[in-house]
């Protein structure tokens, strides 16, 4: 074999290797979405024609049978967690097509709920991951009490209102996963009544807003509208938020 031919032989060698190479690489990077056990990679949802499909749906719904396809929810079901839009009635009566695979009903992470119900519905998603994160550690806020007849708190953050301390709560048995927030994807911590319920803090997400449009909020508004007016997503699991002249106040209903 002449050397040019060698040098040609080793040429395709290397492509082929290199060929093999990218699509491991590439079979490799698919796995790492729905599915994966990494915690480290975070699939981004874009909920847009899914909401939008439901929408449209519940708008001919209602402007034909004068009523909200809604899941009855008792009075104490809290705000953000109410008015789950039932997509199966939509479905079997023609006015959605399919039901989006994000939805519960599909096996997906989420509910799709309406709120504004009586003056101008409008369809908005509740994050289920953040619920089950909030039930783990309110599970395990039950367990330490009982265990150590007191709360596992680090600091009061308003009148009866406390931030957990996840290190009192984390064992061998019971690693608790972190709580990324559905708007900014930062960690959340948990806030705690003197109740001792449970709930996401969504300070950081609000702060962030007020920041970044510059905002003036009043003292009385409830600020969690400022994540439900820019996105599809409700603030599941929370309290209100008051204006405290220069950050967002968790406070009790």
């Amino acid at each position: 074999m002449s050397h040019n031919q060698v040098r040609f032989a080793k040429g395709k060698l290397r492509v082929v290797v290199l060929g093999v190479l990218l699509l491991t690489l590439v079979m490799l990077t698919g796995c790492m979405y729905p599915g994966t056990s990494s915690e480290s990679e975070a699939v981004i949802v874009n909920y847009d024609d899914s909401v939008n499909r439901i929408q449209n749906a519940i708008d001919s719904f209602q402007s034909d049978q004068h009523i909200l396809p809604m899941i009855t929810a008792g009075n104490e079901t809290p705000r953000y967690e109410k008015f789950r839009i039932d997509l199966n009635k939509l479905e079997q009566q023609g006015y959605l097509d399919d039901i989006p695979n994000t939805a519960f009903e599909k096996g997906g992470s989420v509910y799709y709920l309406l709120q504004n119900e009586e003056t101008d519905p409008v369809v908005k998603v509740m994050d289920l991951t953040t619920v089950q994160r909030v039930n783990d550690v309110q599970r395990s806020v039950q367990t330490y009490k009982s265990a150590h007849d007191e709360w596992p708190v680090s600091e009061e953050v308003s009148p009866g209102i406390f931030r957990v301390d996840l290190d009192k709560l984390q064992s061998g048995a019971n690693q608790l996963q972190e709580l990324k927030s559905v708007y900014s994807g930062e960690v959340l911590p948990y806030l705690l009544d003197d109740h001792g319920n449970v709930y996401a803090d969504y300070a950081v997400d609000i702060m962030q807003v007020i920041e970044r449009e510059q905002l003036a909020p009043s003292e009385t508004e409830d600020l969690r509208e400022l994540l439900t007016e820019r996105s599809h997503h409700v603030p599941v699991k929370s309290l209100p938020y008051h204006w405290d002249g220069s950050a967002p106040l968790a406070v009790l209903e």
